[in-house]
């Protein structure tokens, strides 16, 4: 019986802190997870067993062990950030295989506070598809392994709900953090635009950002201010761009009083939301009104032209990505979305500032309210299988009736997050989606965390000994 694995970040360097255990232990207990577990889930392409081990015994042997925020937690990278002396193949044939030189500056802010990166995620070629298969491998949703883990961020959401690491870093262009994070049942955070730097690539215009994939929204809020640049506790002005927070909350206050507005609309015309996916969302809501929030039943002015804008942005993002790799190494499905944004490229379709526009319309509408509350997905996800191997209309469909809730935010730049929130009829975790203001990431998981504190959820999915509830943790604490 495992002692550390299981634990929340927060409980495991407070416990490596103390000295009640060393980094080397935990991650060997996480390790050995691994081993024991990934042959069912598929969440790593690479384990790096002994060097994680190394880096475990440097964590250990820091001087300033006592002050760092995530001394010895293991963490899980998505395979498309570089990670120093692993290659970075971003789920395709068509990239090298030569390690990569130096950490992305997200890697390095987790490694300065301690965490062990203990392997690298599968995603979907380019990371493109809301499934995550590929010549790589396949990821599992841990809760049914018959169903695709979500995507592109699958590998890594895979991990933290099966329990093989208590966080890990994803991204996120249209969704590809929080859709992953919501079918599998743990919150998945996409930060407002510039708040962690993303440095990777075009970043399909502007829509990308890093983001953390936990089981509490106390760990999401310790990973996301390590790399925001922040001080653990998150202090006002302090992150790498600075100024202030645009009147979010404290971290770790209550939330106080918020308007929130509660919509089940689709952003995309002729998409509609399942009705126990609107059930699910209606039911936060009133969870949220009877604590004490001021919430009304209102849409948000989505334009008619919102899908194809982001349509176009998002395979002209691939068209970028895919400069200079060999086509013939790449899935068709692939080949085809990055020559329809080439073709946008051609007919000016990036020459306008979408965002701006957006958000101009969406002003009046976040004056008026401090959050958005919406269904995280709009139908089950597909079955785990060879997606990349089917066409690209098959592809984008299958993507686009399922998730159709999280693109906006891309394209606004605004904070997001999918979190836990009751089961669906299959017996899957269900999620709903927060939506706010710039700069207010800490509002956002404060608002998480008072959901988590009124609905608790298992934190991983049931393999061997049931993982505890969140409020069980707290109790054994």
């Amino acid at each position: 019986m495992t002692k550390w694995a299981g634990r929340t970040a927060v409980e495991l360097a407070e416990a490596v802190r103390r000295k009640e255990v060393t980094p080397r232990e935990v991650v060997a207990e996480h390790l050995a997870r691994i081993a024991e577990a990934d042959g069912r889930v598929g969440a790593f392409r690479v384990v790096r067993a002994a060097a994680a081990l190394e880096e475990a015994d440097a964590v250990g042997a820091r001087s300033d062990l006592a002050r760092l925020p995530l001394a010895g937690v293991p963490v899980a990278v998505k395979d498309n950030v570089p990670v120093r002396g692993e290659s970075t193949r971003n789920g395709s044939a068509a990239t090298s295989t030569a390690p990569a030189a130096e950490d992305h500056v997200t890697v390095a802010r987790l490694r300065a506070a301690g965490a062990v990166v203990v392997g690298l995620t599968h995603v979907p070629e380019l990371c493109v598809f809301g499934t995550t298969d590929g010549v790589h491998g396949t990821a599992r949703n841990p809760w049914d392994p018959t169903r695709t883990a979500g995507g592109s961020s699958g590998g890594s959401a895979a991990a933290v709900a099966a329990g093989l690491v208590p966080i890990a870093l994803g991204n996120d262009g249209m969704g590809s953090l929080r859709i992953p994070a919501a079918h599998c049942g743990i919150i998945g955070l996409k930060p407002g635009s510039g708040r962690i730097p993303f440095e990777l690539g075009g970043g399909w215009f502007g829509m990308s950002e890093h983001g953390p994939l936990a089981t509490t929204a106390a760990d999401a809020r310790l990973m996301f201010s390590v790399l925001a640049g922040e001080s653990v506790e998150g202090s006002r002005g302090d992150g790498p761009d600075g100024g202030d927070d645009g009147g979010a909350l404290a971290p770790g206050r209550r939330t106080g009083r918020l308007t929130i507005a509660f919509s089940t609309r689709s952003p995309i015309a002729g998409v509609r939301v399942g009705t126990a996916y609107a059930g699910l969302a209606r039911r936060a809501a009133r969870t949220l009104s009877g604590a004490g929030h001021h919430v009304a039943s209102t849409h948000p002015p989505y334009p008619l032209s919102f899908g194809a804008v982001v349509l176009a942005r998002w395979t002209g993002g691939v068209a970028q990505d895919a400069e200079g790799l060999d086509p013939r190494l790449l899935a068709p499905r692939t080949r085809r979305h990055a020559r329809i944004g080439r073709l946008a490229g051609r007919l000016g379709m990036f020459r306008t500032d979408h965002r701006a526009t957006l958000n101009e319309r969406l002003q009046p509408f976040f004056d008026e309210y401090d959050v958005l509350l919406t269904p995280a997905l709009a139908r089950p996800g597909p079955a785990a299988g060879a997606w990349h191997e089917r066409g690209w209309l098959a592809n984008v469909l299958a993507n686009t009736v399922c998730s159709p809730m999280t693109p906006p935010w891309n394209l606004s730049g605004r904070p997001a997050l999918t979190m836990p929130f009751g089961s669906l009829p299959s017996g899957l975790p269900g999620s709903v989606q927060l939506v706010g203001r710039p700069r207010s990431e800490h509002q956002l998981l404060d608002l998480a965390a008072q959901l988590e504190a009124l609905h608790p959820w298992r934190r991983t999915a049931p393999s061997g000994r049931p993982a505890p509830t969140v409020s069980e943790a707290a109790t054994a604490l």
